[in-house]
C-alpha cells in the first residue's frame, strides 16, 4: 500500500519547476485533444478557426511557460500573455487559454517586485487586443471586454491574497519558533544555574572551610573528600543534563536517569550534602507520596536545592531548618534560616535563583514566596499542586 504521506514528503523535496510541470503539460495536451477545440476562453466574437502550424505555436505560449510561473512568475505572464492573444486574434479558442488565468494569479501570489505595476499594465496591453477583436457587428460590445478585464485583475487579486496570507502564516510561525528558542534558551539556563550553583557553592564553602583546617588533618582530609564527592556529583548532574539535551538522546532507553523524578532519598541525600559544607540543617518530611507526581516533585527538589544553596551563600554556619510536607493534592516546602553565620561566603549571585523557582512552581498552578521572617532569618516557602484526585 503507497504511504501518502510520505509520497506527498517525496514530491515536496522535488524543484518546484519540475513540480508545475504536469500543469502545464496537461493544458498542452489537452489542447491537441480534437474533442476540446473551440471550447477555450473566447474574448470577442471571431469565429473558431482549425487548427495549424500557428496553434501549436500559440499553444506553446499559453501553456509551457506555466512550468516556470512560481519560479519567474513575471516571464510565465508575458509568454503565456502573447500566446493568449495569438490565440484569440486567429480564432483557435484553445483549451490552453485557461493558462491566462492561471499566469495572473501566480503573478499575484510570487511576484516579489513591482507587483502592482501589473495592474497598470494589464489595461494598457488589453487594450490594443480588445480593440483588434472588435469589428463591426460584433455582439461582445465594450461590457464583454470590461468584464473580462476584471475578472483577470479579480484573479491576479486571488493571488495578491494567497501571497499575504502565506507571508503572515510564515512570520507567525517565526514568531512561535523564536518564543521557542527563546523559553528553551531560559528554561536551560535555569536548569544549569540549579544545577551548578549549587555543587559549586558547596565546593567554595568546603574549600573555605578548608584553609582553617591545616592543623587538624583528619578533619581536612574530611573536607577535602568531600570538595571531591561534590565535584563528582556535580559532574554527573552536567552529563545528565547534556544528555538530556542532546537531540538524539533517547529517555526511553535510560530509565534509571532520565524523567525521573527526585524521591525523599535525593532530598536527604541533598540536606546531607550542604550538612558537609559545614551547614547546619533540619531535615523534616511529613507523609510519602501516593504515586509518582513527576514535575511537582523535581519542582520541590529545585525549592529546597536553591534555598539550601542561598543558605551556603549568605548564612554560612545559620541553623537551617527544611520542612517537606506530602499532602494528597499539594506538595509543600518550607527552608528557613536564621540568620547570618560566623562567616559568610558568597561567590555571588544573580537574583536568577528565586526568579526561576517562581517560575517553576507559578507554571504548576502553585504558590511562592520568599523573603525575610520577623526576628530575622529568612525562608522560602512553596505550594506545589501534586494533581492527586479533585
Amino acid at each position: 500500500m503507497i504511504d501518502l504521506r510520505r509520497a506527498a514528503g517525496l514530491w515536496r523535496r522535488w524543484d518546484v519547476t519540475v513540480r508545475d510541470l504536469p500543469l502545464a503539460l496537461f493544458l498542452a495536451a489537452g489542447s491537441l485533444v480534437p474533442a476540446l477545440h473551440g471550447y477555450g476562453t473566447q474574448v470577442g466574437d471571431l469565429p473558431d478557426r482549425p487548427f495549424d502550424a500557428p496553434a501549436v505555436a500559440a499553444i506553446a505560449l499559453e501553456s509551457l511557460p506555466l512550468a516556470v510561473r512560481r519560479r519567474w512568475p513575471a516571464v510565465c505572464l508575458a509568454l503565456v500573455s502573447a500566446g493568449f492573444a495569438v490565440d484569440q486574434l486567429r480564432g483557435y479558442h484553445s483549451f490552453a487559454g485557461t493558462g491566462l488565468a492561471i499566469a495572473m494569479m501566480s503573478a499575484g501570489a510570487h511576484l516579489e517586485r513591482r507587483r502592482r505595476l501589473t495592474m497598470v499594465v494589464l489595461p494598457v496591453v488589453f487594450a490594443p487586443l480588445a480593440f483588434a477583436l472588435d469589428r463591426p457587428g460584433s455582439g461582445e460590445g465594450a461590457g464583454g471586454y470590461v468584464t473580462f478585464l476584471a475578472s483577470l485583475m479579480l484573479v491576479w487579486g486571488i493571488g495578491a491574497w494567497w501571497r499575504s496570507t502565506r507571508i503572515a502564516e510564515a512570520e507567525r510561525r517565526h514568531r512561535v519558533a523564536e518564543a521557542t528558542r527563546a523559553a528553551e534558551r531560559t528554561r536551560i539556563a535555569r536548569e544549569l544555574h540549579d544545577v551548578v550553583t549549587h555543587h559549586v557553592t558547596a565546593m567554595v564553602v568546603q574549600a573555605e572551610a578548608a584553609r582553617y583546617l591545616t592543623a587538624t588533618p583528619d578533619r581536612l582530609d574530611a573536607t577535602l573528600g568531600a570538595v571531591t564527592d561534590t565535584g563528582r556529583r556535580a559532574i554527573g548532574d552536567l552529563r545528565h543534563l547534556l544528555d538530556l539535551l542532546n537531540p538524539d538522546h533517547d529517555t526511553d532507553s535510560d530509565p534509571g536517569t532520565a524523567g525521573r523524578a527526585p524521591s525523599a532519598g535525593d532530598l536527604r541525600a541533598l540536606v546531607e550534602q550542604t550538612r558537609r559544607a559545614g551547614q547546619p540543617v533540619e531535615f523534616t518530611q511529613e507523609g510519602d507520596p501516593a504515586e509518582p507526581v513527576g514535575s511537582a516533585e523535581f519542582v520541590a527538589y529545585r525549592v529546597v536545592q536553591e534555598a539550601l544553596t542561598n543558605a551556603l551563600k549568605y548564612a554560612h554556619g545559620s541553623p537551617t531548618v527544611v520542612k517537606v510536607r506530602y499532602g494528597e493534592r499539594e506538595i509543600s516546602v518550607e527552608v528557613g534560616t536564621d540568620g547570618p553565620g560566623s562567616r559568610t561566603v558568597s561567590p555571588g549571585g544573580s537574583g536568577r535563583g528565586l526568579a526561576g523557582l517562581r517560575e517553576r512552581v507559578e507554571a504548576l498552578g502553585g504558590e511562592f514566596s520568599a523573603g525575610a521572617r520577623a526576628g530575622g532569618g529568612f525562608v522560602v516557602r512553596a505550594g506545589i499542586p501534586a494533581g492527586g484526585p479533585a
